[in-house]
């Protein structure tokens, strides 16, 4: 918590505020009963002389004159003082309520805001190691802890301490026998909370987890609900959804079970101290050795007590939950993303952008799956500026984990990745992505207009680069048809345009670049072979230069490339023209043949 607290910038005064607020609002709370025991043992029993600090209030607040000793005159002279300090106890209140409230929100924006900027460094690997749905919990429920325990805490971690010392010596003052009593109780109270937390710590970081698992079955539920919905798996999903919940309210279960013990426990030593103070002030009232308005005053001064002593532990229980939402958060934070530049990379003289990539035998793995096999294993391969090469392969071969190296959207566990004839990892990382366009096999579209998302290839481009990138991926005919043209609103994720149009508006904005480098993830799959031959054309007539990678299922997007990539389980099983893998690459034969062979109807 403490490491988080940094994070306080920009409300540390009314971090400061806050407390010292509620700290003079518990002191006039402390007042009080000391003025009612004033009341009863001076004013209406004549037991005691005034109080020289109750007169001393009194005549600071100007009521010197309504002192005199005749009962009614002194009971309505204290009872101006205690709804003067009621008064001022609730103004002081509602201010330090507003200020801890204040520093609360602004260290949640504050956490939220880092939070976010470092996962905008994270690498694929990254978000894969902690998961979107974990990354969306952290961000919102773990933050919303911290904020909750904060606010609470510069209140209650100030009054209760505060209250319990204070109150503790004015009860010595009153009656030194009677507080033993406290000493005793308080103790008791303290353990009892410490065991509970020690136990509940773990259980809350096992809540959280849960909550990730839901958030994770929600989220997959409703990207993929068109596909639910096709396959009539409502009644799966439900399953698999009553799983999550049912693991999430076992949890919650489990540590609320354990949190509710420390109310009997409070509510015992509680009740216990208050029977004993009762019985035995009493005798002491009827022995004549204490006042009744003292016995009053004591009773009141021991229940502040031991409710700030409960206030104080439902503030520490709260802190144990907000200690294993911390702990994510600092995960977060202190994470060192998988891809970053090597130092000293902004100093380095970078080569002119020609689009040449070259790959020196390469292996690489997921780490974060923990599988330990290569993925891809000893790939040489060297594609020249301006060319034409397309990757082809069975599912699970590489082909998306192959170009996925070139932008450093991951790291090579062996080998090297040149751009220019620099290792990628050698170039700063937005310096390296700045030269390559991508459209990923997962087109991704964003809440806004058409124009909004093409603009994300090159911010600043004009209305005549727009509407050649939308001509030169056969997507302006589209755009047009519609009554506002490029300012029509996307929904999220592009779901009010068919899967087609998304590939084109993808490419469209890939290509608004013009880019060194363009790859194109199986960005076709879902266009026809006529506007997929119209789009490999503008790329030789718009994009002449850029060096182009495409992956590709159809035999008929790839014949024409300069260069087939072959690959197979884990290594390059051909390479070379269409016509000289028809010869020579029986991986490739196999591929032609099969769709062949669907086209023919064939078994």
């Amino acid at each position: 918590m403490r490491k988080l607290l940094k994070h306080i910038h920009g409300y540390g005064l009314a971090a400061v505020l806050g407390p010292l607020l509620i700290l003079l609002e518990t002191v006039f709370q402390l007042i009080l009963p000391r003025l009612m025991s004033e009341i009863i043992d001076v004013g209406i029993q004549h037991k005691a002389a005034p109080d020289r600090t109750v007169a001393g209030l009194l005549g600071f607040f100007g009521v010197r004159d309504l002192m005199a000793h005749d009962g009614f005159r002194y009971i309505l002279s204290i009872g101006v003082l205690m709804l003067a300090l009621a008064l001022l106890s609730i103004l002081v209140g509602v201010l330090s309520f507003r200020f801890s409230a204040k520093a609360s929100q602004g260290l949640g924006y504050n956490l939220r805001r880092a939070m976010f900027e470092a996962t905008q460094d994270f690498s694929f690997a990254d978000i894969d190691r902690f998961s979107s749905a974990s990354l969306i919990t952290r961000l919102t429920n773990d933050v919303n802890n911290i904020q909750q325990t904060v606010n609470m805490g510069l209140r209650m971690l100030v009054r209760a301490p505060v209250m319990l010392v204070v109150a503790l010596i004015i009860c010595f003052g009153i009656n030194a026998r009677l507080t033993l009593i406290l000493l005793l109780v308080v103790p008791v109270m303290a353990l009892g909370v410490g065991l509970v937390m020690r136990a509940a710590h773990k259980l809350f970081e096992t809540y959280q987890k849960k909550i990730d698992g839901l958030n994770a079955s929600v989220q997959e539920n409703l990207i993929g609900i068109r596909v639910v919905k096709a396959f009539v798996r409502e009644g799966y999903e439900r399953t698999k959804f009553a799983r999550s919940n049912d693991a999430l309210r076992d949890a919650g279960i489990q540590a609320v079970t354990t949190v509710v013990l420390m109310q009997p426990i409070m509510m015992l030593s509680f009740n216990v101290a208050l029977v004993l103070v009762l019985y035995l002030g009493g005798r002491l009232v009827v022995g004549g050795t204490l006042l009744t308005g003292e016995l009053y005053s004591f009773i009141s001064y021991i229940t502040n007590i031991l409710m700030g002593v409960m206030m104080l532990a439902f503030t520490l229980l709260q802190l144990t939950r907000a200690r294993a939402s911390a702990d994510r958060i600092h995960e977060v934070l202190e994470a060192v993303p998988d891809i970053r530049d090597r130092e000293g990379a902004a100093a380095i003289e970078l080569p002119e952008a020609r689009g040449r990539v070259e790959f020196r035998n390469v292996s690489f793995k997921y780490v974060a799956s923990g599988s330990g096999d290569d993925v891809l294993r000893g790939i040489d391969l060297t594609i020249e500026p301006g060319q034409f090469v397309a990757v082809v392969g069975g599912t699970g071969v590489g082909k998306s984990s192959l170009v996925n190296l070139i932008p450093r959207f991951y790291d090579v566990t062996g080998g090297q990745v040149l751009v220019d004839g620099l290792d990628v990892r050698d170039y700063p990382v937005h310096a390296l992505r700045e030269r390559i366009g991508m459209v990923l096999q997962k087109n991704v579209l964003f809440t806004g207009t058409v124009r909004e998302n093409l603009l994300w290839g090159k911010p600043n481009a004009t209305e005549e680069e727009l509407v050649q990138a939308a001509r030169d991926a056969q997507a302006y005919d589209f755009i047009m048809a519609r009554p506002e043209g490029f300012d029509t609103a996307l929904g999220q994720g592009g779901v009010n345009v068919s899967g087609g149009q998304k590939q084109r508006l993808c490419i469209a904005r890939a290509m608004l670049r013009h880019p060194a480098i363009l790859i194109l993830d199986d960005s076709t799959s879902a266009v026809d072979s006529a506007t997929e031959a119209a789009i490999r054309r503008s790329f030789a007539e718009n994009l002449r230069g850029t060096t182009v990678i495409i992956i590709a299922q159809r035999v008929s997007s790839v014949r024409w490339a300069d260069k087939i990539v072959v690959l197979e389980d884990d290594h390059i099983a051909g390479l070379g023209t269409h016509e000289e893998l028809l010869q020579s690459c029986k991986v490739y034969q196999e591929i032609v043949n099969s769709q062949q062979e669907g086209v023919m109807g064939e078994p």
